[in-house]
């Protein structure tokens, strides 16, 4: 029986992770943040969950963040999943690299949006409230090679 990977995908946190968040966190495979931690004690709590790819967005500064890449291409089940912060600095063309799934934050809305045979997926801000969007993020679950998503908005 093949295994099905589970992997939170969080964005945004801008140095909070609100609670209503851990149920979804809890027995994962993996947790994906896509830029904008703010502040590094939440990637060390996220590690005591699962393995973390992290990138760094616009807000993550200091030597703390230089460590953080600008982006990360991870393999999942011979699914190549691509993590950028800004989709709008996207460097490549997802499906001629075949890349299955690009994943970004910024803009703190949630998206699922499927182009060319490339699922885009931003999970939206579990950090501070920004205007009226939604708190949320996403999971995804890939088994076969087949890839699917829930976005989960989440109680404050």
């Amino acid at each position: 029986m093949d295994k099905e990977n589970k992997i939170a995908v969080i964005s945004d946190t801008h140095g909070l992770i609100r609670s209503s968040a851990g149920k979804y966190l809890k027995d994962v495979d993996m947790l994906i943040h896509a830029g904008d931690v703010d502040e590094p004690g939440i990637l060390e709590d996220l590690k005591k969950i699962a393995p973390v790819v992290a990138v760094r967005g616009n807000m993550d500064t200091g030597a703390w963040a230089e460590k953080l890449p600008k982006f990360e291409i991870v393999e999942i089940d011979s699914v190549s999943l691509y993590v950028r912060h800004n989709i709008d600095t996207l460097d490549l063309d997802p499906e001629t690299a075949g890349i299955k799934v690009v994943i970004s934050g910024h803009t703190h809305q949630p998206s699922v949006i499927k182009k060319n045979g490339v699922l885009f997926l931003n999970p939206g801000s579990v950090g501070p409230r920004r205007y009226d969007y939604p708190i949320s993020m996403a999971i995804l679950c890939i088994k076969n090679g087949l890839v699917n998503v829930e976005l989960i908005e989440l109680d404050e």
